[in-house]
């Protein structure tokens, strides 16, 4: 069978597409350090067949796998951790505090999707969402380091997009794995003025104060390079944070701007969409608008109902 999409970097780090959807729109990293390695991030239940066969492919042993470290729960970074773990029968899940009871019984997690996608839906595009057992759960706190056979990794609670979220601080690479709380950046809208970054506020815990700070302690390690879920390595962390940070800003305007209207759901939606419409012309990306509606509108839609939950916490 076919290999998923490869992009290897520097530090022993591989970005490995999971095959959410459609190419380019989701991965996971393999790290390693001596003769082990680790995935941060593992997709859906449906990755982990190709995550099988990169390790094949590349002569890694199941048992050299050490650690799997999904960023947060949510079923495209998390979803297919215990059918990966049985897998890998050395290997050890590291969650967020917030998200090590939904990896160890996911009746909840699996509730709270079908809610969002349907059964059918959910089924088709996550797979089937298997426990993790207790005893191969490592719990990261805030500020619980890591010694990946030598190769300290940094955990630090990094709230705005979830509360069960974590990032991981790399100093070998000085790269921030981000999940989904540096926003989300696609390679087919990379232009002359560099990527194009957006925030997600996918449901439920959009904390676009707590999103700010998250983004402070980042800044703080003054990092080369972040590494994002959706997708792969950018560089020039501090613009990038900026154009984040006026992302945040306008979401929350756009989303208090048509609050009332008649078909709130449509016009945060189109709103949202004619945002980045205008600004990837700005950038000059490579895309037409018919293109970028495509590449964008999954995205869009789960924004708008994160905005609709926020508007609605008050």
């Amino acid at each position: 069978m076919k290999l998923p999409r490869i992009t290897d970097y520097p530090h022993h780090i591989s970005c490995i597409d999971t095959e959410l959807l459609r190419p380019g729109l989701a991965c996971c990293y393999l790290l390693r350090s001596g003769d082990r390695y680790a995935f941060v991030e593992c997709g859906t239940a449906l990755s982990v067949p190709g995550l099988m066969r990169v390790l094949e492919q590349r002569g890694i042993a199941p048992e050299q796998v050490s650690y799997v470290m999904p960023t947060h729960v949510h079923l495209d970074h998390a979803g297919g951790a215990g059918q990966l773990l049985r897998r890998l029968p050395d290997a050890r899940l590291v969650i967020h505090p917030r998200g090590a009871r939904h990896m160890i019984d996911p009746t909840k997690l699996i509730e709270g999707a079908t809610a969002v996608y349907g059964a059918e839906n959910l089924a088709a595009m996550y797979g089937e969402i298997v426990p993790v057992p207790e005893d191969r759960v490592i719990v990261a706190n805030d500020g619980f380091k890591l010694d990946f056979s030598g190769r300290e990794l940094l955990f630090l609670d990094a709230p705005g997009h979830a509360r069960h979220h974590y990032a991981i601080w790399d100093a070998e690479s000085r790269g921030i794995f981000s999940g989904d709380v540096f926003g989300l950046s696609y390679r087919e809208a990379d232009g002359p003025m560099g990527p194009y970054l957006f925030p997600t506020t996918t449901p439920v815990q959009f904390e676009p104060e707590a999103w700010n700070l998250t983004l402070d302690r980042f800044l703080a390690l003054d990092p080369a390079y972040v590494y994002l879920t959706h997708y792969g390595r950018v560089g020039n962390v501090r613009e990038l944070a900026h154009r984040l940070r006026r992302g945040l800003v306008a979401y929350q305007r756009m989303a208090r701007q048509h609050a009332a209207a008649p078909d709130r759901h449509a016009a945060i939606k189109e709103a949202l969409m004619a945002h980045a419409l205008r600004e990837l012309q700005a950038m000059n990306a490579p895309l037409s608008e018919q293109q970028a509606r495509d590449l964008l509108a999954f995205d869009m839609e789960l924004n708008t109902q994160g905005l609709e939950v926020w508007l609605d916490k008050g």
